[in-house]
């Protein structure tokens, strides 16, 4: 991301800002409540579009109009707030969506095979027959990332993902995050907590009232 401007009436969020993230790595944008750390992931996922500013994904130019062209370019995003249906299954949550959604939630037994193998190799473990209102809240996380798994994810966007966490589920999400830096993915994790990402990052980029301050 190359000199991003972002303006709202009366704020500007974003006040040409570079980022970027490697292959296998943690770079985790750090602030307080107000700094532009979502609005600047929002933008990479599509919900916002920048006002200035340019977005490379491989090197190659893109245009990010919508979440629908971030999943393409491989980048999936899991919000501070879940975006599931309580009343549905594990494996029905995560066939909503997709592009052939109905063929799939005709056949669960797909989806659910392929959330088992998810689950298996990243240590996401979830029952696919679930209803969400029955998880708990670290499990219901754990569906939010089978969910952009399943889609082609290789570039995780997490914001605050630990707000909701307790210390063992914290401590269990990042053991599945050092797991897929080993497998080449890349992960935005979004943070106010400097001690708490301390472990986790390789790099840690600050915001401050829209303005990077450093990258350590």
């Amino acid at each position: 991301m190359r000199g991003i401007v972002k303006q709202f009436p009366g704020v500007l969020a974003n006040d040409h800002i570079n980022f970027d993230v490697h292959a296998g790595e943690v770079h985790t944008l750090l602030g307080e409540n107000g700094a532009g750390k979502s609005t600047l992931m929002k933008i990479l996922y599509g919900i916002y579009h920048q006002d200035e500013g340019e977005i490379y994904v491989n090197g190659k130019l893109v245009n990010i109009r919508s979440p629908l062209d971030a999943i393409r370019l491989g980048i999936g995003m899991v919000h501070q707030h879940f975006m599931l249906v309580p009343t549905l299954t594990v494996a029905e949550n995560v066939a909503l969506g997709l592009h052939s959604s109905r063929k799939f939630l005709l056949n669960l037994d797909v989806v659910s095979e392929r959330i088992k193998e998810l689950a298996k190799v990243h240590g996401l473990y979830v029952d696919p027959k679930a209803k969400v209102w029955q998880l708990s809240v670290g499990e219901q996380q754990r569906v939010e990332i089978i969910k952009i798994l399943y889609r082609g994810a290789s570039l995780l966007i997490l914001d605050e993902p630990t707000a909701v966490l307790t210390p063992q589920e914290v401590e269990e999400l990042f053991h599945v995050l050092r797991s897929m830096l080993n497998r080449g993915y890349s992960i935005i994790f979004i943070s106010h907590k400097l001690r708490e990402v301390l472990s986790l990052s390789n790099r840690i980029t600050i915001l401050r009232d829209g303005h990077v301050v450093k990258t350590i």
